[in-house]
C-alpha cells in the first residue's frame, strides 16, 4: 500500500490519471498531436478565464518562472517577496542577469495593493513578480486587488506564480490583468510532476520582442511560433499531456469548475477550523490559502514523529514546515481530487495519534 499524500505537492494522483500515462506514444509533429494540443488549449482557457494562449513546459514551474523574467523584463523587475518561492523568483532573476529589486514583507503577512502602488509610482519598473499562493507559508495573496493596482501602470507586466492555487481556486487571468500565470501540475491539478503550464498575454509577447535574448528553451517567442501550429518547440512530455487532457475534462465537464473551487473551500475551512481548535495558523487572518494550511506547532509536537506514525499506522503523509518554519509549523495539503471525507479521515487520524479530543 502506498502512502496517501496530503502534502502541498506533489499531491495524490488518481489511478485513472496514472493509467493515461500508459497511452500509446504518438509523434509530436502529427495531426493527432495537434488535435490533442488544441483540445488542451480549449480547456485550459476555460479554467483560467482567458483568451490568451497557454504554453506547455516540460519542466518544473521554476522553468516557467525563469521564462517570465527572462522574456518579460526590459527595464527593471519588482519582486514581491513574502515566502520561499517568491524569494526564489528574485534569485532566478538575479542569476539570469535580469535587473531587479526585491521588496520584503514578513512571511506571515500578505502583499497589499497599496505597497505595490507605492513602489510602482517611482516609474523604475516594467514588470512585477508575485506568488499568488505561497506553498511555504499557506499564504494566499490578494491577486485580484494587486492586479487592479498594477493596471494603473500601462507599461508594467504582471507575472504570477499560481503553482499551488491553479485548479483549486478562481483565477480570472484576463479580468485581473495577468500577463503570465504559471503553475506546475503536481499540485491542485493532482497530476504527476514534470509538466507546467502558463498563460501568456499579447503584451508579454510584445515585450519579449524587445528584450535581450537569454534563452532558447525558455524563449516565449520560440514557443509561440510553434503554438501557432498547435505544436511545442521541442518534444514534450506526451504521456503527461494525455493525463492533463483527461483531468481537464473531468474538472470542466464532470465536476464543474465552480464545484471544484467550492470543494476546495470546504476542505480548507474544515482544516482551518481544526487548526484553530488545537493549534494556530501561521499567516494573518483573511489571507489563508484555499489549498494548503500552514499550522503553527503551538503544542511543540515532534512533526517527524507525527508523520512517521501517520505513515506506519494509516499510510498517510503530511509536510513539515518549510525552511525556517521546519519544526515550528506543519503543512496540510487539501487540494486536487481529495474530498471533505478524505480530509476528515486525515484529521481524525492525527487526533488519534496526538490524543486530541
Amino acid at each position: 500500500m502506498h502512502d496517501k499524500l496530503f502534502t502541498p505537492g506533489p499531491t495524490e494522483v488518481r489511478a485513472e490519471l496514472l493509467n493515461e500515462l500508459a497511452s500509446p506514444q504518438i509523434h509530436h509533429r502529427t495531426e493527432e498531436f495537434r488535435k490533442l494540443y488544441d483540445e488542451l488549449q480549449i480547456y485550459l482557457k476555460k479554467l483560467l478565464f482567458t483568451e490568451n494562449p497557454v504554453f506547455l513546459f516540460t519542466s518544473s514551474s521554476t522553468g516557467a518562472m525563469e521564462a517570465a523574467v527572462t522574456n518579460g523584463v526590459k527595464k527593471r523587475c519588482l519582486c514581491l517577496v513574502n515566502g520561499a518561492f517568491s524569494q526564489r523568483w528574485y534569485q532566478i532573476a538575479q542569476q539570469n542577469g535580469v535587473p531587479c529589486d526585491r521588496v520584503d514583507v514578513e512571511w506571515n503577512k500578505a502583499i497589499k495593493p497599496e505597497l505595490v502602488d507605492e513602489k510602482l509610482s517611482s516609474g523604475k519598473y516594467d514588470a512585477v513578480t508575485m506568488v499568488f499562493n505561497e506553498t511555504s507559508t499557506g499564504m494566499m495573496n490578494p491577486l485580484k486587488e494587486v492586479g487592479e493596482a498594477i493596471k494603473q501602470y500601462d507599461d508594467v507586466l504582471f507575472l504570477v506564480d499560481s503553482v499551488s492555487a491553479m485548479a483549486g481556486t478562481e483565477i480570472r487571468v484576463d479580468e485581473w490583468g495577468i500577463d503570465m500565470c504559471l503553475a506546475g501540475l503536481q499540485k491542485a491539478f493532482a497530476l504527476p510532476a514534470g509538466l507546467a503550464v502558463a498563460s501568456v498575454s499579447d503584451r508579454l509577447l510584445a515585450r519579449a520582442e524587445d528584450v535581450e535574448k537569454r534563452s532558447y528553451y525558455f524563449n516565449l517567442l520560440n514557443m509561440y511560433k510553434y503554438h501557432q501550429r498547435s505544436q511545442t518547440l521541442s518534444t514534450p512530455a506526451i504521456p503527461h499531456l494525455f493525463a492533463l487532457c483527461r483531468q481537464l475534462k473531468d474538472i470542466v465537464d464532470v465536476e464543474g469548475i465552480e464545484n471544484r473551487f467550492k470543494r476546495h473551500q470546504e476542505m480548507a475551512h474544515y482544516v482551518q477550523e481544526w487548526a484553530l481548535e488545537y493549534f494556530d495558523i501561521y499567516p494573518e487572518k483573511g489571507y489563508w490559502s484555499q489549498t494548503v494550511t500552514c499550522i503553527l506547532n503551538t503544542r511543540d509536537i515532534s512533526i517527524p514523529d507525527l508523520n512517521k506514525e501517520l505513515v506506519n499506522k494509516y499510510h498517510m503523509r503530511i509536510a513539515n514546515g518549510y525552511g525556517d518554519l521546519k519544526g515550528k509549523a506543519f503543512r496540510i495539503g487539501h487540494m486536487g481530487d481529495w474530498t471533505l471525507a478524505d480530509i476528515r479521515g486525515l484529521l481524525a487520524s492525527i487526533n488519534d495519534i496526538l490524543s486530541l479530543k
